[in-house]
């Protein structure tokens, strides 16, 4: 009788599509993306590349909680082509369970936080409003090729966008740097790009998960920052620390699967 109660509920809830991807022994797991992926900032790298792979990463920390299978292709400075032409060997139709973070280096990210941290206002808001326009007219169809192609490679994946935080608490305990207006400028790049992510990701059929909730009142300035500002090595600056990671982004993954 309890064979068959259980067996009844296990059809009851595939029916209702309540199993979640699967069960973690069969999970076969593809973490593509950027470096708000790999883990730059967040310390214990695993290997020398220039990826920048952590074991403090959400997709390994994922992995290593619940027994998925693994295959670690998120890059430092992967754009959108990058993900098409490098990382997506691994997928198959085999593959249940996929995240991805893109979309900052192609709006120019790198270069928007420099000219902002070294320039005016107007000049901050010169750089970030090309950005936003970049992510408005032409981030879309960059983005539509990636999902098309993860989704002709595995098709049967549950795929999880995420996006970027807020980088500054506005009024916050910061004593120096950029003006609150400099900062301002820049959350509201980070919110263009999200809505665009977000948009792309449901035409897809794609689940996004938004970090920016989680990471209210962990802003840089906030006095509890889960986000490096400029520090060394460079590359690691506007980055989520390990914490940004473990408490951000990886809760924020698993909510959408």
């Amino acid at each position: 009788m309890l064979k068959t109660l259980a067996v009844s509920v296990a059809v009851t809830l595939a029916t209702l599509g309540l199993t979640g991807v699967a069960d973690a022994a069969t999970t076969n797991y593809v973490a593509l993306g950027d470096s708000y992926s790999s883990g730059v900032g967040a310390g214990s790298y695993l290997d020398s590349s220039s990826c920048k792979r952590s074991a403090n990463a959400y997709p390994y920390l994922y992995a290593s909680s619940t027994g998925a299978s693994l295959s670690f292709q998120a890059c430092s400075g992967a754009k959108t082509t990058d993900v098409i032409n490098n990382q997506l060997g691994t997928l198959s139709s085999s593959s249940n369970l996929v995240s991805i973070t893109i979309g900052g280096n192609d709006a120019g990210f790198s270069s928007t936080m420099e000219t902002c941290v070294l320039g005016s206002d107007s000049d901050c808001k010169a750089a970030v409003d090309k950005g936003v326009t970049y992510a408005q007219t032409t981030l879309p169809g960059q983005l539509d090729k990636v999902f098309a192609a993860i989704k002709s490679k595995a098709s049967k994946a549950h795929v999880v966008v995420l996006d970027y935080p807020h980088f500054y608490k506005i009024g916050g305990s910061c004593v120096v740097g950029l003006s609150d207006t400099s900062r301002g400028y820049i959350n509201g790049g980070a919110d263009a790009l999200d809505t665009t992510i977000a948009k792309e990701a449901a035409n897809a059929g794609f689940t996004f998960a938004d970090v920016r909730p989680v990471f209210t009142g962990h802003e840089i300035c906030s006095g509890d920052s889960w986000l490096h500002s400029v520090t060394y090595p460079i590359d690691e600056s506007y980055h989520p620390t390990a914490t940004g990671q473990r408490s951000g982004y990886l809760p924020t993954f698993k909510s959408g699967i």
